[in-house]
């Protein structure tokens, strides 16, 4: 068995899954036997929010925020730890909180301090899963659709798996076995929650309550829509580092005094989500789409990807007996028992990377632990 430990763009949880495999074929069954989640603090997650841009003594905050973010990982993995019972976890893949994703300048930054989680554990742990792709010229992101091929694929029809996270990502895969590709899409959740947290004191949306009392305002739209990373041809990847607050501050600055009303730009920001989401679907001529990650629980934006999809059909993960919640965490699950088999994790075709490459640092508990 191994654990899987996430914490995304959302930066609002970290999550973590146990995985049980059939066998150590690279295409292996898997099943999720015990999920676990713990919130993310908000003294901690407004300190990593904080660090995503310039600011002062960033090295010791980093360093300390690390320390706390590892140590929240580590309870998730005790608890699952406590499942696994008499089971052995041959090791943990965690994925750690990124605060800098510039793949154009040759790095991407996660937060995590894997000594000290094989320390905490006792396990054998994987983290810094990018890097490997990001040195050999990738964008070192999305790394689940390698995962999602292997879950997920169907052997007749054209499939996308959507995780709608902080960013959104889609893997397009193709039936009987073609080649996988997939992308950031652009902002999932993120700016919404922004607003939100703005606007409400919420730190997000739930259900998508508040966009459904607004109305889509077309020339927000166009203007969001004409930033240019969405003509950008894949391979490519984003993050906080493009979609700040900032980003859509001056965009409703241009328009003066047509700003819309909060619910419209709220309404507007899920239907930007929804909209750069179904055009990679479409393009792919997609027969069905398949959502995890949170936005999965954003009845709105469910919604308006089924009707911007239609008659494709439009689900959670679930209607494949996978909680959307568990997705991600799954995904590292399996990438830290490739690392260990030394296999490669990344596809080229997604991320452009020069080749294959194996993916992730291991770190191992002392023998007397």
């Amino acid at each position: 068995m191994y654990i899987g430990l996430m914490s995304g763009t959302s930066v609002d949880a970290v999550d973590g899954v146990l995985a049980a495999f059939d066998g150590n074929a690279p295409d292996a069954q898997l099943r999720s036997v015990a999920f676990a989640t713990r919130p993310m603090p908000a003294s901690l997650r407004a300190e990593l929010l904080a660090l995503q841009q310039p600011g002062t003594d960033e090295l010791a905050r980093a360093a300390l925020a690390t320390v706390a973010l590892t140590d929240l990982y580590a309870e998730v993995a005790s608890e699952l730890l406590e499942w696994a019972g008499g089971g052995t976890v041959a090791a943990i893949g965690a994925h750690g909180q990124t605060i800098r994703h510039r793949p154009e300048l040759g790095y991407t930054l996660q937060l995590i301090d894997g000594a000290r989680l094989a320390e905490r554990t006792g396990c054998v742990t994987v983290v810094d899963m990018r890097s490997a792709d990001v040195a050999a010229g990738g964008q070192g992101a999305p790394l689940v659709p390698a995962f999602h091929a292997l879950a997920f694929a169907s052997p007749s029809r054209r499939r996308a798996i959507v995780n709608i996270g902080g960013i959104a990502n889609v893997s397009l895969l193709p039936p009987g076995g073609g080649t996988v590709t997939g992308f950031d899409t652009g902002p999932g959740n993120l700016l919404m929650d922004a607003w939100c947290e703005r606007h409400r004191g919420a730190p997000f949306d739930r259900d998508g309550a508040w966009a459904a009392t607004g109305r889509v305002d077309p020339v927000l739209l166009a203007r969001l829509m004409d930033e240019p990373y969405f003509g950008l041809p894949a391979p490519k990847s984003t993050g906080r580092d493009l979609f700040t607050p900032a980003w859509l501050d001056a965009r409703l600055a241009s328009m003066g005094t047509a700003t819309p009303a909060p619910n419209d730009v709220q309404a507007t920001l899920a239907e930007l989500t929804a909209a750069t989401i179904a055009q990679a679907c479409l393009a792919f001529e997609a027969r069905e789409a398949r959502i995890c990650g949170g936005g999965a629980y954003n009845g709105y934006l469910m919604s308006r990807l089924a009707a911007r999809l239609a008659p494709a059909e439009v689900t959670s993960t679930a209607a494949l007996g996978v909680d959307p919640a568990a997705v991600e965490a799954l995904a590292f699950a399996w990438l830290a028992r490739e690392r260990l088999a030394g296999r490669p994790g990344n596809l080229p075709a997604v991320t452009g990377a020069r080749a294959p490459r194996v993916l992730g640092a291991i770190y191992a508990p002392h023998p007397g632990r």
